[in-house]
């Protein structure tokens, strides 16, 4: 596959000025639409072939999120396409100001195989709103639900405007090698490097939507049975391979056996067995093997048994858990729930602060002053008070990063600004101009500028 014949292709087709035509990117984003709808069979068998993920879940985080962004889109594209008038300031007037949201041009999207279709399609949704070419290449980890993006996206617009690119490592290094006019990146803080470095090399913009070890903090004065069947959810969710899970808990000492009984409890209760529909497997033997060596057989709580035929780790959680365990070394991505114990609130902030700020971070309490620490004093990209994971589905909200968990973000206005460049525009009268700023400078004009400004 010749990748720069495409975007050449590409190149030229945005040129033509089609794409910045508000009806046309109507018009595309309503035959995407369709076509997930009609489609929705193929990509439940895909996704199921590669980490048995149930029709529900499939559904619930992956097809309706995509959906949603595109109906957002069709109700509000006219608005957010709009020049927007901005205040002038004195010595422009007479005159006026407006921002013009402009297309990029051609954009490249590199998915993650952990949602494959809500982390590949959402960023595509938003590229088409905004006026852009774009080519789309998920991961080929989840290689049914790639197969299945592509042939839906490839048979249906011509690949001049919209391309889904298949392969893996090598296919993806040479793409990285040509020159977008935005790249936006999920997955890792190590592979995230690797495509900011290629970016740079063409001063390419990027958006990195990467990771981290989000933390749940759990208060004495919170709910704890809202606070563990909230996080029990989250957290097992997918089997925990989920970039905005609860990686782990920090808990106040005196409430920790309550809290982890309750833990224990809400696992049984939404009973993720092998042959649970609303539990998935691990998505590779590697990522299993990886997963099962951060188990320490001395500090499971619960859980720790598994089966590398079927690709199954059970829940687990473990307690008397400290930073130098192997559990706390990375983002865990998986169904392994390490609890660490605090006895002050503010210890437990500063254990957050010591560390890369997180892709985001949880807080359960009732205490208005602890709500408003946690808020001020760490940095995270996003996250929930008595809630986890939730703030993704809030469309007026911006999901991203911070530091090492990621550059810009998206979701909403907040994509569509993503793939734009937000061009400044002063027009100003042909009558009314003092001559303060035009030679000869003298004493006198320069008293009047003090003035004015």
């Amino acid at each position: 596959m010749n990748y720069q014949d495409i975007l050449t292709q590409q190149k030229t087709f945005f040129s033509s000025q089609k794409t910045k035509d508000v009806r046309f990117r109507k018009r595309a984003l309503q035959q995407l639409k369709d076509l997930l709808i009609s489609n929705e069979e193929l990509l439940c068998e895909a996704i199921d072939k590669d980490f048995g993920k149930s029709r529900f879940d499939t559904f619930t985080t992956e097809i309706s999120f995509v959906l949603n962004d595109i109906n957002y889109y069709l109700t509000n594209l006219n608005t957010l396409a709009k020049p927007e008038n901005v205040a002038t300031n004195l010595v422009n007037l007479p005159g006026s100001s407006k921002i013009y949201r402009e297309p990029l041009g051609n954009t490249l999207v590199i998915g993650a195989w952990n949602y494959p279709y809500q982390l590949s399609l959402s960023p595509l949704v938003a590229a088409i709103a905004a006026g852009n070419t774009c080519i789309l290449k998920p991961s080929e980890v989840a290689e049914n639900t790639m197969k299945a993006m592509a042939k839906m996206i490839n048979s249906h617009f011509p690949q001049e405007y919209l391309f889904v690119a298949e392969g893996g490592v090598a296919e993806v290094t040479e793409i990285l090698k040509l020159q977008f006019d935005k790249i936006f990146f999920t997955g890792s803080p190590k592979v995230g490097k690797i495509v900011y470095e290629a970016a740079a090399k063409n001063m390419t913009p990027v958006t990195l939507e990467l990771g981290g070890k989000s933390p749940a903090i759990v208060s004495p004065s919170a709910n704890l049975e809202v606070a563990a069947k909230r996080i029990v959810w989250g957290k097992f969710l997918n089997a925990g391979q989920t970039c905005v899970a609860p990686d782990y808990i920090l808990v106040d000492e005196r409430i920790k056996d309550s809290l982890i009984d309750l833990l224990k409890k809400y696992i049984q209760k939404f009973n993720y067995t092998q042959e649970s529909p609303q539990y998935t497997k691990i998505i590779n033997e590697r990522n299993f093997d990886r997963l099962v060596e951060i188990i320490d057989p001395k500090k499971i709580f619960f859980g720790g048994n598994y089966d590398r035929d079927k690709r199954y780790i059970e829940p687990t959680i473990l307690h008397q858990i400290n930073w130098s365990d192997a559990a706390m070394q990375e983002e865990i991505f998986g169904p392994v729930l390490p609890v660490i114990t605090y006895n002050h609130f503010n210890e437990a902030l500063q254990m957050v602060a010591d560390h890369e700020k997180p892709l985001a971070a949880y807080l359960f309490s009732t205490d208005a002053d602890e709500k408003k620490r946690f808020t001020e004093k760490i940095s995270f990209g996003g996250g929930c008070i008595n809630d986890v994971v939730m703030h993704l589905s809030n469309v007026h909200l911006p999901f991203g990063g911070v530091g090492n968990s990621g550059i810009g973000h998206y979701h909403g206005k907040f994509g569509f600004d993503a793939f734009s460049h937000q061009k400044s525009v002063l027009s100003r009268a042909n009558w009314g101009e003092p001559n303060l700023k035009y030679p000869p400078y003298t004493d006198k004009k320069l008293k009047w500028i003090k003035k004015f400004l």
